[in-house]
């Protein structure tokens, strides 16, 4: 029996084995690497009070898994009860559909992943995570 697909489904079930070329791999790690260093973490990095008891945002990453590239936020727990002193939380997903387009996804407060952009270009994926209000560190 399929499993039963969620209203905010963008994309069939059924997965891609397309395989990325490495000049779009390259060309999304380059561009993700600007967007962090000049957009999103002046804008969402602050330092930390002095007597800081609440976990805060202390750097803002990227990686590739699969045909999956995520963003990361690190947040530092400063609490001395802490149970890490640290841990990563990705909030942004592209997932790569083929022919150098990307579907969009961001991270739901359940822990499920909701796509809400579909088929677009790196430079256009770059600038709905830079500018959409769902893909908040």
């Amino acid at each position: 029996m399929a499993a039963k697909r969620k209203p905010w489904d963008i994309r069939p079930s059924k997965k891609s084995a397309s395989s990325i070329p490495a000049a779009l791999k390259k060309e999304v790690e380059s561009k993700a690497i600007a967007l962090i260093s000049d957009v999103l973490k002046p804008k969402h990095i602050r330092p930390p009070e002095e007597d800081a008891q609440f976990n805060y945002i202390s750097d803002i990453t990227a990686k590739w898994y699969r045909q999956f590239f995520y963003f990361i936020s690190t947040y530092t727990c400063p609490h001395p009860d802490a149970l890490e002193p640290t841990f990563e939380q990705k909030f942004a997903r592209m997932e790569y559909i083929g022919n150098d387009k990307f579907a969009l996804y961001f991270m739901r407060y359940t822990g499920e992943w909701v796509g809400i952009h579909d088929a677009m270009s790196v430079d256009e994926s770059m600038e709905a995570i830079q500018d959409d209000e769902w893909f908040v560190p």
